[in-house]
């Protein structure tokens, strides 16, 4: 009786594309095997009948959420897998939430298999044979797969994905000049992936007239089609909506080019081969990015500190992105267009790898440099750093002009708020320094046996950075606090120190809207530090999103320290410092904190049940 594999890939469209190069080394290895897969029934439609013995599909919308297993219709579907008598089964997911897991495991029981194959991230109990889940972007998602049915003995060399084509005539008929295919959308799963439809207009008229491109747009109605043909200058071929799947990939491989961003059409464009040319902003684009061994796939993102915040270590994170989503909207259209001509005109090179361009930052949030001295608490890391130590750590950042810096403040409150802020614990990681501004901290560290040098505030680091720009000639600016706060800031630190050269000072806002204003403002001003003044987490996530884009060589967060030095709010008496005890004095000074002070309590339960985790 031949051998009996059930596959399982719960995902979309693009998910099951990314899993077709591992489901055909399956099939090379065994080619008398049986091989079901269980899969949507939307997403099924991709698949090339040779592939595989059986499909097993399910309605997608129905199996979403946690608990969706235990949906009567979905209980049946799982059951009814028993009727397969499976040898093993095979799971092409990642085993995100604990709660999740149910499903898996039932859907594992119900197949009756002896061996149970998948990623372990903690949460794969249940497995019989795993390879470690080293988080998204440690491996691109193809490869994840490829090497997972390396255990079941087949190969794990990259290989490109497989889609069905329809092989009848096009939708679109004969053109004897460049095809363009474009998809506006990004998927129903996430629309923070979506780029603007004006800015597509832009790059196809361009293209258009550049290349005498026939232009055509692809998707479902609600994939933002029809406004990019209403917004473009030069005509336009919509077929969103009036193709099937396989339709759709017989327009994707006649096409010279095409740009979408992250969708599973974009996926479908690089399993095709057509050259591909995808924008990513919230998706981690060393999981999801267009695989094409040996094809032409250039991805463009913007480097945000704050990027990607979605598919990050083993956590989904931000799915739909940020409110204010900079980083799609700093995609240009002259880059994308830029991008597209170089592929056009044959100026990029086929590689197996991405070409990413801009370059990002690393992806891997919890990775930091070697050179640290690092404690984590919370899962959060705190550097052993004194004030001197910082003050040196600054002149030398000032001195090298190759990089961005920022520096967070980091007390017990922030610690608290970052376990439920995931985009606000993911800056704390990647930021380059995370002072220990908190006497809590201390008491923390202490009991982990790791005690700090010191406690390092940043109302007492802004003074000391004053008192070193006015010897060092360091230029400052002030953003943020109410209106006149940071003037008023200025006037006192000019008063005491004649020496400082304060080159700006704004109130503004953390809102989108005013990014680039104030961006353009601190470049213009030469400044070398920006002092940001707009509380926590809002004034971080403010750095994260513009850092790259800032010439200053540090960024700081400094919440209330404005307030203090202009006088609006008086600091606690020394003595009360000393102890530990400022919270308990801005407290009596400002009532409305008390919220906020509870904070200091919960982050005293979780340090004792967690420690550094």
């Amino acid at each position: 009786m031949a051998y009996r594999f059930l596959l399982v890939q719960l995902g979309d469209i693009g998910d099951l594309v990314l899993t077709t190069p591992a489901i055909a080394a399956l099939r090379e290895t065994y080619p008398e095997a049986h091989i079901a897969l269980f899969c949507s029934a939307q997403a099924s439609k991709i698949l090339q009948p040779d592939l595989l013995n059986e499909v097993i599909t399910f309605d997608k919308a129905s199996f979403n959420g946690t608990l969706s297993v235990l949906r009567p219709a979905n209980l049946r579907r799982i059951l009814g897998l028993r009727s397969g008598h499976y040898d093993s089964v095979i799971f092409f997911q990642h085993f995100t939430l604990k709660l999740g897991t149910l499903k898996y495991y039932l859907i594992a029981k119900a197949s009756g298999a002896r061996d149970v194959v998948g990623l372990d991230n903690g949460n794969g109990w249940f497995l019989t044979h795993s390879l470690p889940d080293e988080g998204f972007g440690a491996k691109h998602q193809a490869q994840y797969w490829l090497d997972l049915v390396a255990l079941a003995g087949s190969r794990s060399d990259p290989r490109g994905a497989q889609v069905a084509l329809d092989g009848g005539i096009l939708p679109i008929g004969l053109y004897h000049g460049r095809r363009i295919v474009i998809h506006a959308g990004g998927g129903g799963y996430s629309l923070a992936r979506r780029w603007s439809p004006e800015k597509f207009a832009q790059v196809a008229d361009a293209l258009a007239v550049a290349y005498d491109a026939q232009i055509v747009l692809v998707g479902t109605p609600d994939d933002h089609a029809q406004q990019v043909a209403d917004a473009m200058q030069q005509s336009a071929i919509n077929l969103a909506g009036k193709t099937s799947l396989t339709q759709l990939a017989d327009v994707l491989r006649s096409a010279d080019l095409y740009i979408g961003a992250d969708s599973g059409v974009t996926h479908m464009a690089a399993a095709v081969r057509t050259p591909t040319l995808a924008i990513f902003g919230p998706s981690n684009e060393k999981a999801w990015s267009p695989w094409s061994p040996g094809g032409i796939v250039k991805v463009l993102r913007t480097d945000v500190r704050c990027g990607p915040c979605s598919y990050i270590n083993h956590d989904v994170g931000l799915r739909e992105g940020c409110p204010e989503r900079t980083c799609m909207r700093l995609v240009t259209p002259d880059q994308a267009i830029a991008a597209a001509r170089d592929i056009l005109d044959g100026n990029s090179d086929a590689e197996p790898e991405v070409d990413v361009q801009p370059s990002s930052e690393p992806t891997v949030a919890a990775k930091l440099p070697t050179d640290r001295d690092v404690i984590r608490i919370l899962g959060v890391p705190v550097d052993r750093i004194t004030y001197r130590k910082w003050m040196n750590q600054i002149d030398r950042w000032i001195r090298d002009d190759s990089r961005h810096h920022q520096v967070c403040t980091v007390n017990p409150e922030f610690m608290v708020m970052a376990q439920r802020d995931f985009n606000f614990a993911t800056i704390l990681r990647r930021a380059d320094l995370c002072l220990a501004d908190g006497v809590g901290l201390l008491w923390a560290a202490k009991r982990l046996g790791q005690p700090l040098p010191e406690r390092v505030t940043g109302s007492d680091g802004v003074v000391m950075i004053a008192e070193e720009a006015a010897k060092k000639g360091w230029k400052l600016f002030l953003l943020g606090a109410a209106p006149g706060v940071a003037d008023q800031a200025a006037a006192v630190m000019r008063e005491h120190l004649p020496e400082i050269q304060i080159v700006g000072t704004y109130s503004g806002s953390p809102a989108a809207e005013e990014e680039d204003e104030i961006v353009a403002m601190v470049n213009a001003s030469g400044a070398d530090i920006l002092l940001v003044a707009y509380g926590a987490p809002k004034q971080d996530k403010w750095i994260a999103r513009n850092l790259h884009r800032l010439d200053v060589k540090m960024a700081m967060g400094v919440g209330g320290a404005l307030d203090f030095i202009a006088g609006i709010i008086p600091r606690a008496p020394e003595q009360m410092r000393d102890l530990g005890l400022e919270w308990l004095y801005r407290l009596y000074k400002q009532p409305w904190r008390i919220r906020r002070m509870l904070r200091l309590p919960a982050f005293v339960l979780l340090f004792v049940l967690r420690g550094s985790r």
